[in-house]
């Protein structure tokens, strides 16, 4: 058994090495290449704006996704397949045609958009518009994991808890959400991992406008045109905050199932 386990591994090898080979290419650029570029004022931009705008997404996405994910993990209502279709499509659309679709729900031409206008709010181009980008685009990530999370609890748990004389609201709280969440804690850093790594939605929808919409991903895009050590340093920098969320999922996973 472990022969035939060590060859199954053996042919796995070059798939590995597919992976590796450009990531270690990406890496001994870098540090071949010149330092200076780590300090350019671009580049702490584009960071510090895809920081501020992923946690601000995630952070929105959990208030207004958990109590849906809840919601479709226990009940069943009208139009609940439909709900459960139009939280999922998103993660097969092309990132494109979402960033389309938002400059047309909310652009100054549309209905929304000019109501918001008579207001004096104008999303689209705005930092605004890349956290609705990324909301979009990333959101249905943590709803399928903390529904995944809350399908997965016991409901004999919470019945004990509702026949003790405890509310439904103080049996989700003190019963239903912690159960729930390792699936929950995992979900908010996958979100917030492909909120970051967000380019086609973002550039359709907020533009590509240094120090304002141009994060990290736009950054290295317009990099690759102008100064490619540039590309390569923040390229490194998502590479390095992607190890470490991956890390983390693992560490937390660990610790919680054991």
């Amino acid at each position: 058994m472990r022969g035939w386990r060590s060859s199954v591994f053996f042919w796995g090898i070059p798939w590995l090495l597919f992976l590796g080979y450009p990531l270690l290419g990406l890496l001994w650029r870098g540090a071949s290449g010149s330092w200076q570029e780590w300090n350019s004022p671009v580049i702490w931009q584009a960071i510090r704006l895809s920081l501020v705008t992923t946690s601000i997404a995630t952070l929105l996405v959990v208030l207004l996704g958990t109590p849906l994910a809840y919601a479709l993990a226990r009940g069943r209502f009208v139009l609940h397949r439909a709900a459960e279709l139009l939280v999922d499509l998103p993660m097969v659309l092309p990132p494109a045609v979402a960033g389309v679709a938002l400059l047309l729900a909310f652009g100054r031409q549309s209905l929304i958009g000019g109501w918001l206008e008579q207001l004096g709010i104008s999303p689209a181009f705005t930092p605004a518009a890349v956290v609705m980008a990324q909301m979009f685009v990333a959101g249905p990530i943590y709803v399928r994991a903390a529904r995944a999370g809350f399908a997965a609890v016991d409901r004999s748990f919470e019945d004990v808890s509702l026949s003790l004389g405890h509310s439904p609201m103080e049996t989700f709280f003190r019963i239903t959400l912690p159960l729930a969440v390792p699936s929950l804690l995992e979900g908010v850093v996958m979100t917030w991992a492909r909120a970051l790594g967000e380019f086609g939605a973002t550039i359709l929808f907020a533009g590509n406008f240094p120090g304002v919409t141009q994060t990290m991903p736009l950054a290295i895009y317009t990099a690759m045109q102008e100064d490619l050590q540039r590309a390569v340093w923040l390229s490194i920098y998502l590479l390095g905050v992607s190890l470490l969320l991956l890390a983390g999922v693992r560490f937390l996973g660990g610790k919680m199932y054991d």
